[in-house]
């Protein structure tokens, strides 16, 4: 029995519902993005817990044992990276990020894939600031699909990495962060970004709907502090 509260028929019933007209092999296609998907947050469900671990003093030996690899390969694999201060949220949009370029079959995830995968988060304070400006989701994703590269001939498997202008704007989303004082980084940071990040697609994308980096910075420094004023007064 499954320790999760979902099943393979469960699986299979939602991507057969979703993609009522597709054929066989576009339904094994986007069931290998689907796969794709839950083995990245699968991997983030334990990179949660091994930090949860290293703050109660355990030692990359026991963390080792605990997941069934040594010392060095747990230490390798779960040692803090780029994304350590992310949030959940933050976390879900670069598995987004990554899941539009397996989509578009392009072997490298840009700032274009970044901006789809903030799109993809409803819930993230970067949604609602795109749509504010922008007034339709839509709009947003046109802007993008236009400036996006022609899709690849092939499917890819494993690993796809950054381009450089896209490991620049998650150094400046970090960078942004530490500014503001924010000891998290949020899917607005990422927002912040991208477009400081100004050569970039997604900066162009940005720029070209109307938006600003003051404007941005301001409005993300504004809704931090009403937010967490509003948490005080609970």
């Amino acid at each position: 029995m499954s320790p999760l509260d979902i099943s393979l028929a469960d699986l299979i019933a939602r991507l057969d519902e979703e993609l009522p007209a597709a054929d066989e092999l576009a339904r094994i296609s986007e069931a290998r993005l689907r796969a794709q998907t839950l083995s990245d947050l699968g991997d983030q469900l334990i990179d949660h817990y091994v930090s949860k671990a290293k703050q109660t003093g355990a030692s990359w030996t026991e963390i080792g044992d605990a997941i069934g690899v040594s010392k060095q390969a747990a230490q390798q694999r779960h040692a803090p990276g780029p994304f350590e201060r992310y949030t959940k949220l933050n976390r879900h949009s670069i598995v987004l990020a990554q899941e539009a370029a397996r989509t578009y079959r392009h072997d490298s995830i840009g700032t274009e894939h970044l901006l789809l995968g903030l799109l993809g988060e409803p819930q993230g304070l970067a949604y609602e600031m795109l749509l504010a400006k922008a007034e339709s989701e839509r709009r947003v994703r046109d802007a993008v699909e236009t400036a996006m590269p022609p899709a690849g001939e092939k499917a890819l498997r494993g690993h796809i990495p950054f381009r450089p202008e896209s490991k620049e704007a998650i150094e400046q989303a970090r960078g942004v962060a530490a500014d503001l004082g924010h000891d998290w980084v949020g899917t607005e940071h990422t927002l912040l970004g991208l477009i400081r990040a100004e050569d970039s697609p997604a900066a162009r994308i940005l720029r070209d709907l109307g938006f600003t980096w003051d404007e941005l910075r301001e409005t993300v420094r504004t809704e931090i502090a009403e937010r967490s004023a509003a948490r005080e007064k609970e």
